[in-house]
């Protein structure tokens, strides 16, 4: 069980804001909380240096060469693991998403998960963006969880998971979290378990429960 610090408190703050902690709200946080909230994920400050440089660069890639990447696209980056989620109308701007994605300094994988649809509209941002709170929230609050060490992406419903759990129990219990929540279809687990001797590996999807695949 993990017991909650006064710097894990402050990452609460930007947990529920859905911002990093290099974003807008650090002016207000202060550059030594940013730093000593980075250093309470696993990955520790380098390893955040990094991933918010290669994800600044990817989303600088993305504006540089067709808008439509930059706001239909959104970027994760863990570990220089970079995950990409959203929808776009055609399959050659997906490969140019993930082109553009392996070409940005620190990238080490790039785990595609760009619909193609043509469809357009069909997003419930709203509700996107309130499950993301409500699961970013829950595991906040829950002591059995460091989510610190995780991010999340939601989109039509589909849950991402990206981060580190340190071992299969905690990865569970944050699947069953998001699992909870109302409007979830599907969970996308990217998380990689820091003692994956402690049980079976999970699924890489979790349909909730009622939902047909």
């Amino acid at each position: 069980m993990f017991r909650k610090s006064p710097l894990l408190c402050a990452a609460t703050v930007l947990i529920l804001l859905g911002v990093q902690a290099c974003g807008p709200l650090s002016f207000v946080l202060g550059a030594g909380a940013a730093t000593g909230i980075a250093a309470y994920q696993e990955r520790g400050v380098d390893g955040v240096a990094r991933d918010l440089r290669t994800s600044s660069q990817v989303f600088d890639l993305f504006a540089r060469t067709d808008h439509l990447l930059l706001t239909n696209i959104g970027v994760e980056v863990y570990e220089g693991r970079v995950l990409l989620t959203g929808q776009v109308e055609t399959e050659t701007m997906r490969a140019e998403a993930v082109r553009l994605a392996w070409t940005a300094n620190g990238t080490l994988d790039v785990l595609n998960e760009i619909h193609v649809t043509q469809l357009g509209g069909i997003l419930d941002t709203a509700h996107d963006v309130w499950i993301t709170a409500q699961l970013s929230t829950r595991l906040t609050f829950d002591k059995r969880v460091f989510a610190i060490n995780y991010a999340i992406e939601t989109v039509g419903g589909i849950v991402y998971l990206i981060g580190i759990a340190q071992n299969q129990d905690e990865l569970d219990r944050v699947i069953n979290q998001a699992r909870a929540i109302p409007y979830v279809l599907h969970i996308i687990n990217h998380v990689r378990i820091k003692d994956p001797l402690s049980s079976p590996p999970a699924s890489a999807v979790q349909p909730t429960k009622g939902v047909l695949n």
